[in-house]
């Protein structure tokens, strides 16, 4: 498939963003991340995007982030970057900033509003911070030119799942009345302005994709009719690939991928978009099947399928399919898990993957959410110390 910067992908399989947590806590990758990768390179996906790749080290998702900056050591990106693109595979950083979803011990976390939410708190941006906004959107640009010196083949901005540039687009999160605030014109301003300085950054010819919600499932919150309007608006931005999503992880929200739902959830509002936008689409979640992801692309809906949990437990799932030796992965069932918990175990997952053991058992979840948050404590206490 070609993108329209000219970049070809081999095949219309993506292996969607998943924040991995497989930095060493102090923002570099290891070892067994680019074993992780060059698993699903070899498994014969067209792209691999790694999430929650960091510009500020202060609003990161978890410890466990990398950090893509101007003092990070560069051979070790490029070695993770060798091994990801293996085969021809494409292999892309998805550029985060998680704003009031930043990692309490390791940040303070901030958005375009103040929040007070059980579990969440956060403080409002100041008109100084607001002020300082362009130097923050310079860092994320400079990500972008390092990620293409360490061999990446294209960037994503993340603007979706509740994190700051999804926050800014909600109406529900972003009460602000100033430039950034009010009409979906001025909540989209601060999404375009990092696409521009992305795009001036590396050139013409690197892909660039945006992570965005369908809707965040919040009354009051990002719906349908100002997507469109941003989806519209990103034709003017020399962007390749918009990925489809939806929901937050704010806590306590739903999560259509622990809801055990039987096909693709966005593919509707994908149909939509398609008449507001010249851009390929991609669509994320919910897909297990080969017929899914067959269907789904040629009835011209969208040109990608992004898939994440099924390519935790089948790395080579492309290859599969491509052979018809697999119809779809066996997910695993939980009765009654704790909020965080599946996602905690296909984490786990990730880790036994990069390390070649096999999985860990869901019928321990505790032992594996328990593992998961020693592990995520212990990279928060190097962060702090690499970082503060």
């Amino acid at each position: 498939m070609v993108l329209p910067c000219g970049a070809t992908l081999r095949n219309r399989i993506a292996k969607s963003a998943m924040s991995d947590s497989f930095g060493d806590g102090a923002g570099h990758p290891t070892a067994a991340q680019a074993r992780l990768y060059e698993r699903w390179a070899e498994g014969g996906v067209g792209l691999s995007i790694v999430g929650e790749v960091q510009a500020l080290p202060a609003f990161a998702e978890k410890p466990g982030n990398l950090v893509l900056d101007r003092h990070a050591n560069l051979d070790r990106f490029r070695e993770v970057a060798r091994r990801g693109t293996a085969g021809g595979a494409h292999f892309w950083p998805q550029i985060g900033h998680a704003g009031a979803m930043a990692c309490p011990p390791t940040s303070t976390p901030k958005g375009p509003s103040a929040l007070d939410l059980p579990r969440l708190r956060a403080a409002a941006l100041t008109p100084g911070e607001i002020a300082a906004l362009p130097a923050q959107i310079a860092q994320i640009a400079q990500t972008a030119t390092l990620a293409r010196a360490a061999g990446f083949t294209g960037v994503q901005i993340y603007a979706a799942r509740g994190f700051l540039l999804s926050q800014f687009l909600s109406p529900l999160f972003n009460r602000r009345d100033d430039d950034y605030g009010g009409p979906i014109e001025n909540r989209m301003r601060l999404l375009l302005e990092v696409i521009h300085a992305v795009r001036a950054a590396i050139g013409p010819a690197m892909p660039i994709a945006i992570k965005i919600n369908a809707t965040d499932q919040f009354e009051g919150g990002l719906g349908e009719d100002d997507v469109l309007a941003v989806v519209a608006a990103l034709d003017s931005c020399a962007v390749d690939l918009i990925d489809i999503s939806g929901g937050t992880y704010f806590p306590g929200a739903k999560s259509a991928s622990d809801s055990g739902g039987k096909g693709p959830y966005y593919l509707e509002f994908a149909r939509r978009a398609q008449d507001a936008t010249r851009t390929p689409l991609m669509a994320t979640g919910g897909f297990k099947t080969l017929a899914q992801a067959s269907e789904a692309v040629a009835s011209g809906v969208v040109d990608v399928v992004g898939l994440a949990r099924a390519l935790a437990l089948e790395p080579a799932l492309p290859s599969l399919w491509r052979r018809g030796e697999r119809a779809e992965p066996a997910l695993p069932r939980f009765d009654a898990p704790p909020e965080g918990g599946v996602t905690a175990w296909f984490t786990m997952c990730l880790t036994a993957l990069g390390a070649d053991r096999p999985f860990p058992d869901p019928t321990t979840l505790d032992t594996v959410i328990a593992a998961y948050e020693a592990r995520d404590e212990r990279r928060a206490d190097i962060w702090r110390r690499t970082f503060e």
